[in-house]
């Protein structure tokens, strides 16, 4: 179902509603983007800038409110486990609800936020992200989530809270330290639009990304990497080793409350410490990396500015935060060798995952084509390719009496 229209998914999501439930009657359609992030990468949560849009790729859910305390969720992308059933009086972690682990902990969240639950709901969801390639499949589901409850108990949180509930189900219940970047971009981004967010402070601007002649594409390394398992939360206890570090001279709370500037005035901090230096070098000045990008889209600046910019990104996390590995840095070596891309990194936590290309619309097939055999001739594996838009935030898609969504 990777590129049907918006009819041919809830025909879908209906045909395995009613095999599970009966019928569909009162069922509702919801959406989640995921989100690509052009630049601004492992800033989030050492509390700088980060500048992602959200994609038109995403969760979807159909959903039906039930008369007891029952819940019955139903994934298509994990029909191997079949239906997951829970209580909302038992809201408790279980290893074996897996994937369904996710919208339970956004539900937690939003009882402590003052949700009484008063009935439970019937599920199925489906989303056409590639699970663990870092596109953001988790913030997907969790901000999916936290918009079905949101829609059913009278909104009573903003885009900006549901994010916060979001994360906060991630870091609690999941287990995950992840920054806010991710579900921020599903629940507030906006179509044909960036948003350069302040992790530190939550201020956020849109930027329109005015692409011109070229596009986003996606490329998938189908290396799969868990961020639990990952070393993901290493690089998290490094920076706050280096925050502790830099606190002896500096009152600061977060890493990109420096500039490179302050930052390598203190390198003598680091001299028994080298790697932490590093990695605290990243995040500094990947946050001006980030900066210079948006100022140079909003001053008219050619795109091909950017495209650099992203490519020092991508040298930064090899070198300085050594997140990237063979499969990324072929995706993205091959990448630049094209003539038609302008502009190529590894985008989300690394490890495997994807990349990012700002590529021209008349060369995308060839793109495709010359890097997808590059890759494979370097790692053995097959990427997969996405071309995506900037999309708007999370929602209900009304469908209408002739069938059509509005």
């Amino acid at each position: 179902m990777l590129n049907y229209t918006i009819m041919e998914i809830h025909n879908n999501l209906q045909q395995q509603f009613k095999q599970l439930f009966n019928d569909v009657q009162d069922s509702r359609l919801f959406f989640a983007p995921g989100r690509v992030n052009l630049i601004g990468e492992h800033t989030d949560y050492n509390g700088g800038y980060v500048f992602p849009c959200a994609i038109n790729l995403g969760t979807y859910a159909l959903v039906r409110q039930r008369n007891d305390r029952l819940c019955k969720f139903y994934s298509l992308n994990f029909d191997q486990l079949g239906l997951v059933e829970f209580s909302l009086d038992n809201l408790a972690f279980q290893e074996h609800h897996d994937w369904a682990n996710y919208p339970k902990g956004v539900m937690v969240e939003a009882e402590q936020r003052g949700i009484n639950f008063a009935y439970g709901w019937e599920i199925v969801f489906w989303g056409n992200l590639p699970n663990g390639a870092g596109l953001s499949s988790s913030a997907s589901i969790e901000v999916l989530m936290a918009t079905i409850i949101n829609t059913y108990y009278g909104q009573p949180f903003s885009g900006v809270e549901m994010a916060l509930m979001a994360q906060a189900a991630e870091n609690n219940y999941i287990g995950v330290g992840c920054g806010i970047m991710d579900q921020f971009a599903s629940a507030m981004g906006k179509a044909n639009c960036a948003i350069l967010l302040d992790c530190n402070s939550l201020e956020y601007q849109y930027v329109p990304l005015n692409l011109a002649e070229y596009t986003i594409v996606i490329t998938n390394t189908n290396k799969r990497r868990g961020l639990v398992d990952s070393k993901y939360n290493e690089r998290l206890a490094e920076c706050q080793k280096a925050l502790q570090i830099l606190q002896t001279n500096y009152s600061i709370s977060a890493l990109c409350q420096l500039n490179e500037q302050q930052l390598q005035g203190q390198k003598h901090l680091f001299n028994h410490e080298p790697v932490i230096y590093q990695r605290a070098y990243h995040a500094v000045s990947e946050n001006q990396r980030v900066l210079s990008a948006v100022a140079g889209l909003k001053n008219g600046v050619d795109l091909k500015e950017f495209g650099q910019l992203m490519g020092a990104s991508h040298t930064s996390l090899a070198q300085d935060y050594a997140v990237t590995g063979i499969e990324l840095d072929s995706l993205v070596a091959s990448a630049w060798r094209q003539s038609g891309c302008i502009g190529a990194r590894m985008t989300g936590a690394g490890f495997g995952g994807c990349s990012v290309n700002l590529v021209k619309q008349t060369e995308v097939a060839n793109f495709i084509q010359q890097v997808g055999l590059e890759y494979t001739q370097a790692t053995g594996l097959v990427a997969d390719f996405y071309v995506v838009k900037p999309s708007a935030e999370a929602r209900e898609i009304k469908i209408n009496v002739e069938g059509k969504n509005d």
